[in-house]
C-alpha cells in the first residue's frame, strides 16, 4: 500500500492553533487511547471507533431519533432520546433525523494522503510563523502505521512535524513514528507508578523509559507536560521528582509545561451519556500553578510555563 493510502480514524483537524509546537500549526486528532485518565478531557478520544454524541441537555423527545435507528438503540426516557451505547453502532443515520441538531458522529475514516491536503491548505502560515503540523489525539501510538504515514508525507513537502503523546506503546512503534518527527510533546502525569496507575489505569514504567530513550538515544526534542490534577500530582515532591528525572534522564528537554485542569471534558462525557463517569475536581488557583513553576525553576530547570 501506498504511504498516502494508509487509512486510519480522525476526529478533527484544527487549524491555526499556536499552543502545541512552535508558530502556527494544524492540529490532528487521532482516535484511541490506551490510557483512562479520570481527568480525561477528550474522552471521545478514547475509543478508536467513531462514536455518537449527544447534546440530550436540549433534547425535547420528539422521538425523530429514535424511528430513524435500524439498530433500535434509541428510547425516549423521561422526556430524552437516549441511546443504548451496546446497541448503536454509530452508523450515523439519527444524525440527519435530529431537527434539533443534537446528534453527530465523532471520527472518520481519513487517508494520510487526505490529511496532508487537508493541513497544506496551511503551508503558507507554517512558513512565515515556523509553524507546521502535529498529530495529537487520543494517542497517536493507538494508530501508530497511519501516524508515520502522515509524518512522512508532512516532512516529504517540508513540513516541521510534532507529536503529542503519553509514550504508553512498544518502543518499536513509537520508533515509527520518531523517524519522520521534529518534536515531541510529551505527557506525564506523576512520577510514581503506584499513583499513575490509579489516575490512568496503567503504570508509567513504559512510559518513562521511552521517555529517556527518546530523548537519549534518538535525540528528539522534548517538551515535557504535566497535566496538572489538584489532589493527584500537584505535589512538592512530585514536582522535584520530575525535576530529577528530566535534568538526568532528557538531555534534548526545551522546556516542561504544567497544564492546569479544566472542566471541559466533562461535558463531553455527558453527550457520550456516561452515566457516574464524573470527575470531581476544581480547577487549581493560579497562585498555586505558579508555586510549583518555581519549584521546578528552584530545582535547576529554567525553561517552564
Amino acid at each position: 500500500m501506498k504511504t498516502e493510502e494508509k487509512t486510519g480514524i480522525v476526529f478533527d483537524i484544527q487549524h491555526y492553533s499556536i499552543h502545541d509546537g512552535p508558530g502556527i500549526r494544524t492540529n490532528v486528532f487521532l482516535k484511541g487511547c490506551p490510557l483512562r485518565c479520570r481527568w480525561c478531557q477528550n474522552p471521545e478520544s478514547q475509543s478508536v471507533r467513531p462514536q455518537l454524541m449527544v447534546r440530550l441537555d436540549s433534547c425535547t423527545g420528539c422521538g425523530a431519533c429514535a424511528a430513524a435507528c435500524p439498530k433500535g438503540a434509541v428510547e425516549i426516557r423521561e422526556g430524552k432520546a437516549h441511546t443504548n451505547r451496546q446497541l448503536c453502532a454509530a452508523c450515523g443515520a439519527c444524525v440527519p433525523a435530529c431537527p434539533a441538531e443534537l446528534r453527530e458522529i465523532t471520527g472518520s475514516t481519513m487517508t494520510a494522503g487526505e490529511v496532508l491536503e487537508n493541513v497544506l491548505q496551511d503551508k503558507l502560515f507554517y512558513e512565515t510563523s515556523g509553524g507546521g503540523v502535529t498529530l495529537t489525539g487520543g494517542e497517536v501510538l493507538a494508530q501508530p502505521d497511519f501516524a508515520a504515514a502522515v509524518l512522512r508525507l508532512c516532512k516529504e513537502n517540508g513540513l516541521h512535524t510534532a507529536i503529542e503523546t503519553c509514550g504508553f506503546g512498544p518502543w518499536e512503534e513509537l520508533e515509527k513514528i520518531l523517524a519522520y518527527t521534529d518534536l515531541a510533546l510529551y505527557d506525564v502525569k506523576h512520577t510514581d507508578p503506584v499513583r499513575h496507575k490509579e489516575g490512568t489505569g496503567v503504570e508509567n514504567t513504559r512510559i518513562l523509559e521511552n521517555l529517556a530513550r527518546l530523548s537519549g538515544e534518538r535525540h528528539i526534542p522534548v517538551v515535557v507536560r504535566v497535566p496538572l490534577i489538584p489532589g493527584f500530582n500537584d505535589t512538592e515532591e512530585n514536582m522535584r521528582r520530575m525535576a530529577a528525572f528530566i535534568l538526568e534522564k532528557l538531555p534534548t528537554c526545551q522546556e516542561v509545561n504544567l497544564l492546569p485542569y479544566h472542566k471541559l471534558g466533562e461535558g463531553k462525557k455527558e453527550q457520550l451519556e456516561r452515566e457516574n463517569a464524573a470527575f470531581d475536581c476544581e480547577p487549581p488557583e493560579p497562585w498555586a500553578v505558579e508555586a510549583l513553576l518555581q519549584v521546578l525553576r528552584d530545582c535547576g530547570i529554567p525553561q517552564v510555563s
